[in-house]
């Protein structure tokens, strides 16, 4: 039976894996943590004592305990069965990235979600630094005009030895994953501002089996991604592990173009620069400006004005539950933004020619990728299914393995 939140209490969410209970402590919106489940017991008891809440090592029975919502946070591409399971037990569910790691998961999500009524978001943090919320106002305010290209790079690099931090274990999904899967902090802001949805995709890999010397990673570290969006619109997505730092978005549109400014930290130095031609001006309007955004009032009044935005997918969460309307982040972007990633590989494993994206929020077409179970990930390896790289099956060194399990042994992971 559905679970019902009882008005003016607050939201009881108990959260799968370990690193995502803290961000349900700080009442944003009424939020309350109430329960976490993991297969990491030593790390699981300390988690659990120090933020005083339940602990589960078993999904069924944490599904039992007294709570509204499930907030998945476990491995990359394990969510969408417990998804599933959760919203069939009348639970609301909120997931990280990403929502479904093939087209049959997609459908099957859909699906599931539209049968059980109740809420279903994607946790994407990317649209909510202060420069994009800006970047949202002024193009919903039709300062650019019609997006017609837009750029979004989300590209990490990080130390060998910190990537093996971040990813203990030889069938961790960082080891596995193709770098095109994880492309929804370079898209999400993009269709964020201009609430559009990706109708085609071309996908090339970059490999450089220098970068991965003493990792275990069996995928290749960059990505290039160009989607159609369902107003015609190119949009250009760049990442993942290639040197050089980089978390920028730009937008073009018919009368001018926008950006966040490069440079200076994670998130860079906050700033925005518009342009518009001198022979398109408005009156009073600035042929170039640049500026620091600053956070609308209602989002610093609620509390969500951090540098990365980590509280916003928490509120709106919480207000698809409390009023019933379905969040930004829906399962149809969701799945969209995941089967971005999903058919890119699949385009960049035939040279880059181009897949359609299925419009998920249309049973015909869902039929035809109810079976499409396509997959890297080691689970599912067989006949058909595609290596990770476009360098094959990858084996890393021997030299490799010891230094990660080394790595391994330093954070207290006991797992292979």
């Amino acid at each position: 039976m559905a679970r019902r939140l009882a008005s003016g209490k607050k939201i009881r969410v108990g959260v799968v894996g370990l690193g995502q209970g803290q961000a349900f402590m700080r009442g944003i919106a009424g939020l309350e943590l109430v329960a976490i489940c993991d297969i990491w017991k030593s790390k699981l008891r300390e988690l659990g004592r120090r933020l005083k809440v339940a602990t589960y090592t078993d999904y069924d029975k944490f599904l039992q305990h007294d709570m509204d919502a499930v907030a998945l946070a476990n491995y990359f591409h394990q969510h969408t069965p417990l998804a599933i399971q959760a919203l069939e037990a009348g639970f609301h569910v909120v997931s990280e990235c990403t929502a479904c790691k093939t087209l049959a998961e997609g459908v099957a999500l859909c699906r599931a979600v539209e049968k059980s009524g109740r809420v279903y978001m994607l946790a994407e943090n990317y649209p909510y630094t202060a420069y994009n919320v800006e970047m949202q106002r002024l193009y919903r305010a039709g300062e650019i005009g019609r997006v017609l290209y837009a750029e979004g790079e989300y590209n990490h690099p990080m130390s060998g030895d910190d990537r093996m931090r971040i990813s203990p274990g030889m069938h961790h999904w960082r080891q596995w994953m193709p770098p095109t899967y994880y492309s929804t902090h370079a898209m999400a802001p993009l269709m964020t501002i201009t609430d559009t949805m990706p109708v085609s995709v071309n996908g090339l890999s970059i490999a450089a089996p220098e970068l991965d010397t003493m990792t275990v990673r069996r995928g290749d570290p960059g990505f290039v991604i160009l989607c159609r969006m369902d107003d015609g619109a190119v949009f250009r997505l760049f990442g993942l592990l290639v040197p050089g730092h980089s978390i920028w978005y730009r937008l073009h549109g018919l009368r001018g173009s926008m950006e966040s400014v490069r440079g200076g930290g994670y998130w860079g130095p906050g700033l925005i620069r518009i342009v518009h031609e001198p022979w398109d001006l408005k009156p009073g309007e600035l042929r170039e400006r640049t500026y620091t955004p600053d956070f609308p009032r209602w989002a610093v009044d609620a509390g969500l004005a951090s540098e990365g935005g980590y509280s916003f997918p928490n509120y709106y969460f919480a207000q698809a539950i409390r009023t019933g309307r379905k969040p930004f982040m829906d399962v149809y972007r969701a799945v969209a933004m995941s089967a971005v990633g999903i058919l890119a590989w699949k385009s960049a494993m035939e040279g880059g020619r181009p897949f359609d994206v299925p419009d998920f929020r249309k049973e015909s077409q869902r039929k035809k990728y109810q079976d499409d179970r396509w997959s890297p990930f080691p689970e599912d390896a067989g006949p058909g299914q595609p290596p990770a790289s476009l360098r094959g099956n990858v084996q890393p060194s021997a030299k490799a393995v010891a230094r990660a399990r080394k790595i391994w042994r330093d954070i207290r992971y006991v797992g292979e």
